[in-house]
């Protein structure tokens, strides 16, 4: 495994585990998932040298970082927990979205219940309420990293205005927000923005949502239930054009005789040594496979044919989800 640096000096491997698909935002999010292989593949990622570990109060709810935190525990030190905050929770379900400085301290004390830690390493605000003021929701969060329960801040999927605005009142160390190959909006404005300001880039949904993996041929290959069945880009109509995209992926990958997912996320190494990517896994397999890309070196015709390809079909999200990004 190769490391990088977020933000402040946050030390990281150059790939973290993404463990929503252990349990994320209600049931099946990503098809059925096994307590036991979500530990295990925790503690495999360990081996592997991965430090970084993505997780939020929403995923499950609450579920995810109980599974996290029964993972980690006797291999906490050198780990950096990642979790996030950002909603209401009522009667098991997300009720809105929530900045307010009482809810940051909220959410960060069942968090640190739930993980089983004394500090989170990097606390994100999961979006942004604009009904509140960035400058107070930050400065609850700072407040934390006073009195040592927060190590860094995070913001996923704000805006260049917020984002400012927040690095202001206290250093952001990373942003989240979505960025692959077939999700490249970031590289307009936000990517630039966090390098002129030093902040890391963590990009979600690296594989497309499965997609670029080259292991979905079609609709029926998801679970019933899977929450992709409701992606634009799943759609039926854009899913057969973006299998036209996905062709690219598989073209490098058979050059190099490595996977779809591993020339996905060694493309997006290639973007720069302050991005981080987070893909995510429930089973071994998939983690292995994932994590051999910090060690494969595209060349400099493999990086132009995969960010020449075709454009994608669909938007990233419904309109509902649109809405909550960018703000």
């Amino acid at each position: 495994m190769r490391y990088r640096t977020l933000g402040q000096g946050l030390q990281v491997s150059a790939l973290g585990l993404g463990c929503m698909p252990m349990a994320g935002v209600g049931a099946s999010m990503y098809g059925e998932a096994s307590y036991e292989e979500s530990i295990a593949t925790i503690r495999r990622a360990i081996d592997l040298g991965v430090t970084f570990f993505d997780t939020a109060e929403i995923y499950g709810p609450h579920r995810n970082e109980e599974i996290v935190g029964d993972a980690i525990k006797g291999r906490r030190d050198d780990l950096v927990i990642a979790t996030k905050f950002g909603f209401r929770i009522e009667n098991g379900g997300i009720a809105g979205v929530d900045g307010s400085p009482a809810n940051v301290r909220r959410a960060c004390e069942g968090s640190l219940k739930r993980l089983g830690v004394d500090v989170i390493d990097l606390y994100y605000q999961h979006r942004v309420d604009p009904n509140v003021p960035i400058e107070e929701t930050v400065g609850a969060m700072a407040q934390l990293v006073r009195e040592g329960k927060v190590r860094h801040l995070g913001l996923s999927e704000a805006g260049e205005a917020t984002i400012r605005r927040a690095h202001a009142v206290h250093p952001i160390a990373a942003l989240q927000s979505e960025y692959s190959l077939w999700e490249r909006d970031v590289e307009q404005g936000i990517l630039p923005l966090c390098r002129e300001l030093g902040i890391g880039f963590v990009p979600y949904s690296p594989l497309g949502r499965g997609f670029l993996t080259g292991q979905i041929r079609s609709r029926s290959d998801l679970p019933e239930g899977d929450y992709r069945l409701r992606d634009p880009r799943y759609d039926d109509g854009n899913f057969e054009k973006n299998l036209e995209f996905v062709a690219t992926v598989m073209r490098v990958a058979e050059r190099h005789g490595v996977s779809g997912a591993q020339v996905a996320l060694a493309w997006l190494l290639a973007q720069g040594g302050d991005v981080v990517p987070i893909p995510g896994s429930k089973r071994r397999a998939t983690l292995e496979d994932s994590m051999a890309a910090a060690e494969l070196d595209l060349t400099a015709a493999d990086l132009e044919e995969l960010g020449s390809s075709a454009p994608v079909a669909g938007p990233r999200y419904q309109e509902t989800a649109m809405r909550m990004v960018r703000l």
